[in-house]
């Protein structure tokens, strides 16, 4: 069952289901899902803590890439 669905502008998509299955998307930059985390087309694993940690995390290399244009 989907808990939240958020898409905030078409760019940014988030996805967290009852059962903590997750998919956060920024286009083809940022990947976060229960596979790991993919950016700028290269995966990394990733290790699920709490909803605010995957957040934040998935913020920060957005961010990043903003940074680094």
């Amino acid at each position: 069952m989907l808990l939240l669905h958020e898409k905030v502008v078409p760019l940014l998509e988030i996805e967290l289901h009852d059962d903590l299955t997750y998919r956060l998307r920024y286009g083809d930059l940022v990947e976060y899902s229960n596979r790991g985390r993919r950016v700028r087309g290269r995966w990394h694993p990733y290790v699920f803590r709490s909803v605010e940690q995957l957040r934040y995390d998935f913020e920060e290399d957005v961010k990043s890439l903003a940074q680094a244009a």
